[in-house]
């Protein structure tokens, strides 16, 4: 391996939005994450931080026809 061309891998901790902390090693010391594996809805089965129909109604509304 060349020398002095690898990142440092460092001790790291990752933090989600809702609160959770994991630590871990990575090339970052702090990772700032949206959705971790325990507030994730395919994981945790529970449908919570997810408004798609929210979003998708502002988008039809802004982007609708207005002849039709």
């Amino acid at each position: 391996m060349k020398e002095k061309i690898h990142p440092k891998y460092v001790e790291s901790t990752i933090v989600c939005a809702c609160g959770e902390t994991i630590h871990t090693h990575s090339t970052k010391p702090n990772i700032r994450v949206e959705i971790c594996s325990k507030c994730h809805p395919f994981f945790s089965g529970k449908k919570k931080l997810v408004d798609s129909a929210g979003r998708v109604d502002k988008f039809m509304k802004k982007y609708a026809k207005k002849g039709a």
